[in-house]
């Protein structure tokens, strides 16, 4: 499915089961700068942030612990861990996109594994 998103805002909508679709605000961090620093000297993350193409993360100099969800290239999650700071996640296969968020914060947004995606780029998705 070959996406290309730009750097910037927009929105994830996650399709749980039968459940009505979850819209969380997203940041796209789709350079390499971009996904370099990540969430990098931040307190929280509002929502979430995609990092993509990415196939593994690390938490090293991070101020909080984070949700990780690993998505392939259909946006279907392949697997959600919480890491702690300090760590480094093993590259997952299949892995073209990796979503991060506060810690427990997936779970209430019913992304597990399994749990298909969409993302919304753009500046008119950023409001709401």
């Amino acid at each position: 499915m070959g996406r290309r998103w730009r750097d910037g805002r927009g929105k994830l909508v996650v399709h749980e089961g039968g459940a009505a679709p979850v819209t969380v605000p997203l940041e796209l961090a789709t350079s390499y700068r971009a996904r370099t620093r990540g969430l990098l000297g931040r307190d929280g993350v509002d929502g979430a942030i995609l990092l993509s193409p990415a196939g593994s993360v690390h938490t090293f100099r991070m101020r909080f612990a984070i949700d990780v969800a690993y998505l392939d290239r259909g946006l279907t999650v392949l697997a959600v861990r919480t890491m702690r700071p300090g760590r480094l996640g093993l590259p997952r296969l299949r892995s073209r996109h990796v979503l991060e968020a506060a810690a427990g914060a997936m779970a209430g947004w019913g992304l597990r594994a399994g749990v298909r995606v969409t993302v919304e780029a753009g500046a008119d998705a950023g409001a709401g």
